[in-house]
């Protein structure tokens, strides 16, 4: 079957590694099933596993991506839940939770197996498109607002980053959640798009903002996370997620966060019932993933170019 797939690992020039070609067909241990991808979507950790982290030398070649939508073998239409071994499902009881690509093959491929227990239906109101973008980027912008952000409507939260799709994602669930959502992009047209999605207003990076807010979301790290801090009202929440800028800031600004009692919060991706309240609530609320492109699996190259460039909005899906 045709694939695209880490061949190599190489830290400083990734998309080295990155090959498209014929792969075997995948493996279905019992208590798995496999899947016919639709449509699968492209994230920065596909991007960080040709780079080696969190996949070694040792299980190349792998096949990339965390996401898809597709067919079961029933004809149903299904949305994969990106992580196996979360409760012991089709893997051994002690073996650690890990994200498709990391041990087990991924999705951009015209085939996929996982853990039957990690299909959940798809809403009919969605796409195999709109669905495939929803459960990395999307279930964790979910789990950051309404599970650790502790946000309720009304509330104001900045989402640092604009552009990115935890970032786009986040805009568009907080605003049609009723938050009061800002955000932040050093592009003037992210800043334009942000508004067009329900963001309040978006600022200038770094930015003076019209009031300190409740929470913030922050996936870009060392390059806001001081202004992240400097954002919060007293008791606030800084939910993180990421560090695309670089985990390690300048400052820790350890006085404001103790003065102010800020909470720290870290946040990774989300569980399968956050999924499913997540598809339920696209589909009840006629929200809709940012898609910045679609491309056939062929040209899967593309988009990792376009990615690692940064030059997108929303995000980018491969269809089968």
């Amino acid at each position: 079957m045709f694939a695209a797939y880490a061949a190599r690992i190489d830290r400083d020039k990734p998309l080295s590694g990155l090959e498209l070609g014929e792969r075997p067909e995948p493996d279905v241990p019992l208590g798995w099933t496999t899947i016919d991808v639709k449509a699968a979507s492209l994230n920065h950790h596909d991007l960080w596993s040709l780079r080696g982290v969190g996949l070694g030398e040792e299980s190349l070649p792998m096949i990339l991506g965390c996401d898809a939508a597709g067919v079961d073998a029933d004809g149903n239409e299904v949305v994969l839940y990106s992580v196996v071994g979360a409760t012991g499902h089709g893997v051994g009881p002690r073996e650690r939770p890990s994200i498709l690509t990391e041990k087990y093959q991924g999705t951009f491929a015209e085939r996929v197996a996982v853990p039957q227990w990690n299909v959940l239906p798809k809403p009919k109101e969605l796409s195999f498109e709109e669905a495939a973008c929803l459960p990395t980027a999307w279930l964790t912008a979910y789990r950051m607002l309404f599970t650790n952000a502790e946000v309720r409507p009304g509330d104001s939260v900045l989402v640092q980053g604009a552009g990115g799709g935890v970032a786009t994602a986040a805009i568009v669930l907080g605003a049609a959640a009723g938050l009061r959502v800002f955000a932040t992009s050093r592009d003037e047209a992210k800043r334009g798009r942000a508004e067009e999605l329900g963001a309040e207003a978006a600022f200038e990076s770094g930015a003076r903002l019209p009031h300190r807010m409740d929470a913030v979301i922050e996936t870009v790290g060392a390059a806001t996370w001081s202004h992240s801090v400097k954002s919060l009202k007293p008791g606030g929440r800084l939910v993180v997620s990421g560090a695309t800028s670089g985990p390690n800031p300048p400052t820790t600004e350890l006085n404001r966060i103790f003065f102010l009692e800020l909470k720290v919060v870290g946040s990774t991706m989300g569980s399968k019932e956050e999924l499913a309240g997540l598809l339920n609530f696209c589909a009840a609320k006629s929200v809709r993933p940012v898609i910045d492109s679609t491309l056939p699996l062929d040209r899967a190259r593309e988009g990792f170019e376009k990615m690692a460039a940064g030059d997108l909005f929303g995000k980018i899906v491969l269809t089968v």
